[in-house]
């Protein structure tokens, strides 16, 4: 990797940027960080893992927090038709006034297993994190916070020593209250008199990922009532909406992999692209909630699709008109040159992928030379360049994963140049490796059949 090398991936500094984190596609890059102040969507075409889903993160880690509550509200004359309401922060603080029930508790206060589960403290470095929902400031790490676990039970001790059930509830605005059994049982009530369904929170998610989505998962539903609307026994349709994921992403990313698998569906993406809202009906005709209807759900989001270069007869021709009206296409480089910074690249992959997996070694110096003349041999062999890196670089994580297997089993302290081998071996494809030993899939298919055809009970003919 040239002089002043780093003799292992413990030493190369992975940026804080994410884009940075994007390696060989610098074109890409320069047009993907205009997506999100000029509002563009993105249309990113290339082979398997050169970076499409990173572009996509990055984008919307570039994003501010949502400035806006989604709710859906019971219509007392109609039900079946409930009312959107759109509340921003001032005006949840002012409708809340001072009704806010539970003890606030100050982050440093909260403790660390509930702060990490909310996204309060980065579950890798222990310290807590500035921007919740996107990477850490000190390590880099992804949040793995889920928007739907906003409240978690534990217990705790008084004075005498008694147990007491204690609930962590995170809010809107990203405190954390504590809820004694007196507080969750006035609370109930608030919400009982409220009649209300936030179904997307201000602390939610910039970044939301689709992939081969059915309508339901992209565009919502309203869940059957077993009891069809009993007033006391069944659920009232406000009660049973569920956002799409056009709706999550609103004001933050969609992220659709694989966009042609959504076939038809493409036609309703297209619709929630061009009207930036999308109504949220009952899907199932046999469920009782097909007669609920939820108007004017907002969806205004940017959407980065991902599709292969064969697969781009299959996207429909609307949907392509509108991004490139109101967007960007981008082709994925699949290789880059094979000079000594493409290698320093290469090396800070490397290095990224040990630290997002955290279960393995880091990667010493013979080993990070290893992973990228397998990158060179790979973009010779796929691509038929012989001067160049590959960026299929899922190909390359695969290797790496394995080799730190191998490396973490072994109780090594660090991954070698022949775990790197051993994993390049063993991470090769079926196909390969029935050639290696049949000499052909063909022919490995027919010793199968063969052999299946002749077992005890079977006719032989």
């Amino acid at each position: 990797m040239g002089a002043g090398r780093a003799e292992s991936t413990a030493d190369i500094v992975i940026p804080t940027d994410p884009f940075e984190r994007v390696i060989g596609q610098e074109q890409a890059v320069a047009i993907a960080r205009l997506a999100p102040s000029q509002r563009r969507h993105l249309l990113l075409v290339g082979p398997p893992g050169t970076g499409k889903s990173l572009i996509a993160r990055a984008v919307a880690s570039l994003l501010p927090r949502p400035k806006f509550e989604v709710s859906v509200i019971d219509n007392t004359e109609r039900p079946e038709r409930p009312i959107v309401e759109i509340r921003d922060k001032e005006r949840i603080e002012k409708e809340a006034g001072d009704k806010t029930i539970g003890t606030l508790i100050a982050e440093k206060d909260v403790p660390v297993f509930i702060a990490e589960r909310f996204g309060l403290r980065c579950r890798r470095c222990g310290l807590l994190v500035r921007d919740i929902g996107n990477a850490c400031d000190s390590c880099g790490a992804f949040s793995l916070r889920s928007d739907l676990e906003t409240r978690i039970a534990s217990t705790a001790k008084n004075s005498s020593g008694k147990q007491y059930t204690v609930v962590y509830k995170m809010t809107d605005s990203g405190k954390v209250l504590a809820l004694s059994a007196d507080d969750l049982k006035k609370e109930e009530e608030v919400i009982r008199r409220s009649k209300r369904k936030v179904i997307l929170s201000m602390n939610r998610n910039t970044f939301i990922q689709v992939s081969g989505a059915s309508e339901t998962e992209l565009l919502g539903d309203v869940a059957h009532d077993p009891y069809g609307g009993h007033k006391e026994l069944g659920a009232p349709p406000f009660m049973r909406v569920i956002p799409g994921a056009v709706h999550e992403a609103h004001e933050g990313v969609l992220f659709i992999d694989e966009l042609s698998t959504l076939g038809n569906i493409q036609r309703h993406l297209l619709t929630a692209m061009q009207e930036k809202s999308f109504p949220i009906t009952g899907r199932n005709p046999s469920s009782s909630g097909a007669s609920v209807r939820v108007d004017a759900v907002p969806c205004d989001f940017i959407m980065v699709g991902a599709t292969n270069i064969n697969d781009l007869p299959t996207l429909l021709p609307a949907l392509r008109s509108r991004i490139n009206g109101d967007g960007y296409e981008i082709l994925m480089n699949s290789t880059m040159p094979d000079s000594a910074e493409n290698r320093k690249k290469l090396g800070q992959f490397v290095a990224q992928e040990i630290v997002r997996d955290g279960r393995i070694p880091h990667a010493g110096f013979d080993a990070i030379e290893s992973i990228i003349n397998h990158a060179k041999k790979i973009a010779r062999d796929v691509d038929g360049e012989s001067a160049s890196l590959t960026l299929r670089l899922r190909n390359l994580s695969g290797v790496i994963k394995l080799a730190g297997d191998m490396a973490a089993v072994s109780k090594n302290e660090l991954i070698s140049k022949e775990d790197v081998l051993n994993a390049i071996v063993n991470a090769r494809s079926i196909e390969e490796k029935l050639k290696d030993r049949y000499g052909s899939s063909w022919k490995a298919g027919a010793a199968d059949f063969s052999v299946n055809k002749n077992k005890p009970g079977r006719e032989t003919g």
